[in-house]
């Protein structure tokens, strides 16, 4: 039967809860084979395969890894059977296994591998991919059929951990050539367990058993092909429409139960909780224009509401708070000391704001300096990085911040204006949250490298350069030794802290709800990912 689903704890790697009531522990049965899982997601990516955590949710599905992620945080045997690496750091050199092919029946050998590695870095096959492995990597090769040598410029330790992420899924070059765009995005080709049959546009992906797999991961709880036939993988974004449909057996798993009904979701079924390492849900702070270019005032913001409290309560105590800006808790390398700075101290805003010179006050009680209000524009993903419950602890916040005199601006914005350029120039919003999922604390170079003219860095929504961050970090991301490396990441989130660059809020989590005749769903570490390959219905 299945291996249990454990915490991870040494490494902090990830937090994960499998819970079950007592009834769905009952619900044993005998095991069959077929059917079709019916799963309940939330959003539909713009194309299957890419570099959102969305789109790698479902590629894990049809494409597979070199390398894959365990319970413990070691890198185990995908695509790759064995991999060596060079004295210096440098080179990789992995060996694959045998006789694998796509399902376009083409080989998935070491020109492949290096044909991908090529597309991620240097065709704009995959945003995402690219700046996880930059700027170290430096070229790709096949050295034989079964060997592929990955060569990096410096070394990065990081490079196993981060290249078992969804976004370094393997496609057919043959099929990828062959195809048209629109192909490619909406049926990539891969050797996984399953393969996109169809894709109904706001509605649902079909996916169906890959009956040739013989490429499993290391981590896999059975070998073969799915025992499944099929996946309804559906879009769902309304929340409480979403849950009720496991009651009504219109789903077998949904993902985001909405804190609400949390409680209810474990004493009915079968759960799972993941706290997603990287980058939290935190606050970006535009210290190029505007109001919070001064320091001072960045930290009243910090100080001037309780975002502890109106966390437990927005959440229901189900999504921990999480007052590191830099990375999760769940993140190697994590420091919870930092972590602890800028609790609510609306007192110590004050002190902070009058320093910074908004000694008056307005009609609405906000404060003033030379005639001119103090005013916030906070732009949120409305639907896609906030929930309606992470919405409703904005307005909390927002409350709280007018009470210290901050006047916030709630301006909620679809992922075409916050990701297509709208609100991209620093002139058009103070704060923005946001979050990003990685298995490393290499997360920093990407977030917080410096951005300038000939070098720009859009992920840094802060606009934050400071020479020593960046030094600190690419000192880490170039340590091999792992005490050493994470003191200088402790050392890099210190920084981001005592600068108010950004704000901590909230860890991103995913959860899950599963019927109690569905049995072996599991998430796949580096990103939470769920897995249907193993999964089977009992009767």
């Amino acid at each position: 039967m299945r291996k249990p689903l454990a915490a991870l704890a040494s490494t902090a790697l990830l937090a994960l809860t499998a819970c079950g009531s007592t009834s769905v522990g009952a619900a044993g049965g005998t095991p069959k084979t077929g059917g079709t899982i019916i799963y309940g997601h939330v959003q539909e990516p713009p194309c299957i395969f890419g570099g959102w955590i969305q789109q790698a949710y479902i590629s894990r599905q049809v494409l597979d890894g070199l390398v894959t992620l365990a319970e413990d945080g070691s890198i185990k045997p995908w695509l790759a059977t064995q991999w060596s690496v060079s004295p210096d750091g440098t080179t990789y050199t992995f060996t694959l296994k045998d006789g694998v092919k796509f399902t376009d029946g083409t080989p998935v050998d070491a020109e492949a591998i290096a044909w991908n590695f090529d597309y991620w870095e240097n065709q704009g096959g995959n945003g995402t991919a690219k700046v996880s492995i930059d700027p170290y990597y430096k070229s790709a090769k096949a050295v034989d059929a079964t060997h592929v040598e990955i060569s990096l410029n410096k070394p990065y330790p990081p490079f196993l951990t981060l290249i078992t992420q969804g976004y370094f899924g393997i496609q057919s070059p043959t099929a990828f050539k062959a195809r048209t765009e629109k192909e490619n995005c909406e049926k990539p080709i891969g050797s996984g367990g399953f393969i996109v049959k169809e894709w109904k546009h706001g509605e649902e992906v079909v996916l169906t058993k890959n009956p040739d797999y013989t490429s499993w991961p290391a981590t896999a709880k059975h070998e073969g092909p799915a025992i499944v036939d099929e996946v309804r993988w559906k879009f769902v974004a309304d929340g409480v429409s979403r849950y009720a449909s496991l009651s009504t057996g219109e789903s077998h798993v949904v993902y985001e139960v909405p804190t609400v009904s949390w409680k209810d979701a474990e004493s009915r079924y079968q759960t799972i909780r993941y706290i997603t390492p990287g980058k939290p849900v935190s606050f970006y702070i535009n210290t190029k224009v505007g109001p919070f270019t001064d320091k001072l005032v960045r930290q009243a913001f910090a100080y001037g509401a309780d975002r502890k409290a109106a966390v437990e309560a927005g959440f229901h105590g189900v999504i921990p708070y999480e007052g590191n800006p830099a990375v999760s808790q769940a993140t190697p390398g994590y420091d919870a000391e930092v972590a602890k700075a800028y609790a609510y101290d609306p007192a110590k805003a004050g002190q902070l704001l009058d320093q910074a010179g908004w000694t008056g006050k307005n009609a609405d009680g906000i404060r003033t300096k030379d005639g001119k209000a103090l005013t916030i524009k906070l732009v949120y993903g409305a639907g896609f990085i906030f929930t309606q419950e992470g919405a409703t602890v904005l307005q909390v916040l927002q409350e709280q911040w007018k009470q210290v005199g901050i006047g916030v601006e709630l301006v909620p914005a679809t992922m075409a204006e916050l990701w297509g350029g709208k609100f991209s120039d620093p002139s058009t919003f103070d704060a923005t949250p946001s979050y990003w999922t990685s298995p490393s604390s290499a997360i920093l170079w990407i977030v917080w490298r410096p951005s300038t003219t000939d070098n720009p860095n859009g992920s840094n929504r802060s606009f934050y350069n400071n020479e020593t961050l960046s030094q600190t970090i690419q000192q880490a991301n170039t340590e091999q030794d792992v005490t050493k490396a994470n003191a200088l990441y402790g050392q890099a989130q210190k920084i981001i802290q005592d600068d108010a660059a950004g704000i901590g809020l909230y860890t991103q989590n995913s959860t899950y709800a599963i019927a109690p005749n569905l049995k072996d769903v599991w998430l796949e570490k580096s990103q939470g990912e769920p897995v249907f390959s193993d999964a089977y219905f009992t009767e």
